[in-house]
C-alpha cells in the first residue's frame, strides 16, 4: 500500500512557513537596528556639539527624550544614508557602521564611534573575513544568540546605550573649534553599491583611547558600541589642574575607568552635556567601506 502524500506535503508547507516567519523576524530586527543607527547619529551630533543646540528638536523614542536634527541639509544627508542602509541591513550585508568626527581646521579625526553588527547564524561567513587578533571586528558565536526577546527587553538595552552616549561627555575631551562628521558603512564585498558611493579611507585615530560601551541584541542581531578618541600626549600635571584644566586632561582617564563611570550612570532622562563647537553647513560625504575587501573604502 502506497504511503499517503499528505505527510510530505505537510512537511514542505511547514518548512516554507518557518522560512517565511524567519524572514519576517529578520526584517523586523533589521528595522530595529536601522532606527537605532539613525538616532545614534543624531544623538552623537547633539551631545558632542557638532551642530548648535538650536538646530535640534526633541522627540520621544525608546521611552526617552531624544534630540534629532532640524537642519535641512543634515536631515537630507542622514536620510540618504538610512535609505541605503535599510537595503543593506535587510540583505544582511552590514558588519559595521562608523561615525567619525573631524576637526575642520586641522583635518584630524578626533572621535570615532563604531557600531559592530552581527547577524546570528552568519558566523561561517564573517569568521573568514575576521582576523583572529582583530578585536574591533570580533563577534560573539552563534551559540550566544539569545532566544526570543520582548520589545520591552530590547528597548531597555537601547536605553542604556543612549544614556552612556549622553554620559560619555564626562570623559571625552572637549572638541575644539569647528568640526564636521562622516559616516562609514562596512558592507560585504558582494553588496550592490550605488554609483554615488565612492572610495574613502577608514579614518582611524592615531594613538586613540578606546572605551567599550554597552550592546543590545534582538533575536537576530547583536550591536556592540565602541568609542575611540584622540588623547593629548602631554596632559596638564594633576597639581596644576584648574576647573578648565580638568576638561582638557580627561583623555588621561583609562578606558577601564571610563567604562566604570558609564556603568554608574543613573537612569534619569537624557540631558545635553556636550560642548558646542562650530557649525558645519557644507555638504557631507557619504562613505562606505567594503569590509571583506582589501580595496579602499568608498566615498561620495
Amino acid at each position: 500500500m502506497s504511503q499517503p502524500r499528505t505527510s510530505s506535503k505537510s512537511k514542505s508547507s511547514s518548512g516554507k512557513d518557518s522560512s517565511k516567519i524567519h524572514k519576517l523576524a529578520l526584517k523586523g530586527s533589521s528595522k530595529v537596528v536601522n532606527e537605532f543607527f539613525e538616532y545614534s547619529i543624531n544623538t552623537i551630533l547633539f551631545q558632542r556639539g557638532v551642530y548648535p543646540a538650536e538646530d535640534f528638536t526633541a522627540v520621544k523614542k525608546y521611552g526617552l527624550t531624544m534630540m534629532v536634527t532640524a537642519d535641512d541639509q543634515v536631515k537630507a544627508y542622514i536620510k540618504r544614508i538610512m535609505s541605503q542602509l535599510k537595503d543593506w541591513m535587510y540583505g544582511g550585508k552590514i558588519s559595521k557602521l562608523v561615525i567619525v568626527i573631524t576637526s575642520k581646521e586641522t583635518g584630524e579625526h578626533v572621535e570615532r564611534w563604531q557600531f559592530d553588527v552581527q547577524i546570528f547564524g552568519k558566523n561561517s561567513k564573517s569568521k573568514s573575513a575576521t582576523k583572529p587578533n582583530d578585536k574591533e571586528n570580533s563577534a560573539p558565536d552563534a551559540d550566544d544568540a539569545p532566544g526570543e526577546k520582548t520589545e520591552t527587553e530590547i528597548q531597555a538595552q537601547i536605553q542604556s546605550i543612549f544614556r552612556q552616549i549622553t554620559a560619555s561627555v564626562t570623559f571625552l575631551p572637549m572638541l575644539d573649534g569647528n568640526c564636521t562628521f562622516n559616516v562609514l558603512v562596512y558592507a560585504d564585498a558582494d553588496s550592490d553599491v550605488p554609483l554615488e558611493w565612492g572610495d574613502s579611507d577608514a579614518k582611524e585615530i592615531k594613538n586613540a583611547e578606546k572605551v567599550q560601551l554597552r550592546s543590545f541584541s534582538t533575536s537576530n542581531h547583536r550591536v556592540d558600541t565602541l568609542v575611540s578618541y584622540r588623547c593629548e600626549t602631554s596632559p596638564t600635571p594633576l597639581h596644576h589642574l584648574t576647573a578648565a584644566g580638568l576638561r582638557t586632561s580627561t583623555c588621561v582617564i583609562s578606558g577601564q575607568l571610563a567604562w566604570l563611570m558609564l556603568a554608574l550612570i543613573s537612569s534619569r532622562a537624557l540631558i545635553r552635556l556636550g560642548w558646542r563647537t562650530g557649525v558645519d553647513n557644507e555638504r557631507q560625504a557619504l562613505d562606505v567601506q567594503i569590509s571583506s575587501s582589501a580595496a579602499a573604502p568608498l566615498e561620495l
